[in-house]
């Protein structure tokens, strides 16, 4: 048993999260899902993710760590709007002792079109004084269990990808 987890999880390729509706009050000027809220939802995804290799919101009290971004590259391919129900897919890109590369892709739950994709760098930190620390052994053997799974996947579309706009000579 791992901080609470009384099973051993099966590590599906890549994680599909629960399904999450786009709130009315997360709308812009414009009618679409605000950027910032884009995030949101990826956070969220996370979490889910997270808590199979034993990390997570639930455990900061008691193990007193936590995870924090680092790094980060949005990519908006498609706007969303309120109501409408989304699934965020998750893939362990690499992990080491003390970081996580986690790419996400934010689909459309019915039509699977995707709205947003999500790169980011996560680091292990302990909850006071965000001084970074390595992960437990348990966490790390579950990162290679899902590592695995993942890395049968094929290199996802954009990642690495560096923000980047062509420079014209006139």
């Amino acid at each position: 048993m791992l901080d609470g987890i009384d099973f051993e999880p099966v590590f599906f390729a890549p994680f599909v999260s629960s399904v999450m509706t786009v709130d009315a009050g997360w709308a812009d000027h414009n009618g679409h899902l605000h950027a910032a809220f884009y995030s949101l939802l990826f956070d969220r995804a996370v979490d889910e993710a997270v808590f199979l290799v034993g990390l997570g919101p639930h455990l900061v009290e008691s193990r007193s760590a936590s995870f924090v971004t680092m790094e980060a590259h949005q990519r908006f391919q498609r706007e969303l709007r309120a109501g409408q129900e989304v699934r965020a897919t998750l893939r362990l890109i690499n992990y080491d002792d003390k970081r996580m590369h986690l790419f996400q892709e934010l689909h459309h739950a019915r039509e699977g079109w995707i709205a947003s994709t999500y790169e980011q760098i996560a680091q292990h930190v302990e909850a006071g004084t965000r001084r970074v620390v390595p992960f437990p052994d348990e966490v790390l053997e579950r990162l290679a269990l899902m590592k695995a799974a993942h890395g049968a996947l094929p290199v996802p579309e954009g990642l690495g990808r560096p923000v980047n706009m062509p420079i014209r000579l006139s």
